[in-house]
């Protein structure tokens, strides 16, 4: 019951999850949870290519550096949407617009 196939419809459902999240959703925060399942996603395809692509350790390196990387990304955007609360008093992303001016 272990196939290829059940990994990537579970890495393809996460995507379409995340990408429906960033595009449908205002609030910044909801935008970055978008953003982490789409990054789970990937994660999830890496591993099971190297499984089943000969048990390689290249798709294990790959997805420790999309967790480091995510982990950075959600530091540096957790500051800006704290910056962003604390100028407008709301996190809408919609509202960010107005700090150009």
């Amino acid at each position: 019951m272990d196939q290829l196939n059940t990994y990537l419809i579970i890495g393809a459902i996460l995507f379409s999850l995340g990408l429906f999240g960033i595009i449908t959703r205002r609030n910044a925060i909801a935008v970055l949870m978008g953003v982490e399942l789409i990054l789970n996603a990937a994660n999830i395809n890496f591993i099971a290519f190297s499984r089943f692509g000969g048990m390689n350790l290249s798709g294990h390196v790959f997805s420790l550096f999309v967790i480091i990387m995510a982990a950075a990304e959600a530091a540096v955007a957790l500051a800006i949407i704290i910056n962003l609360y604390n100028n407008l008093g709301s996190v809408n992303v919609d509202d960010a617009s107005s700090l150009k001016q």
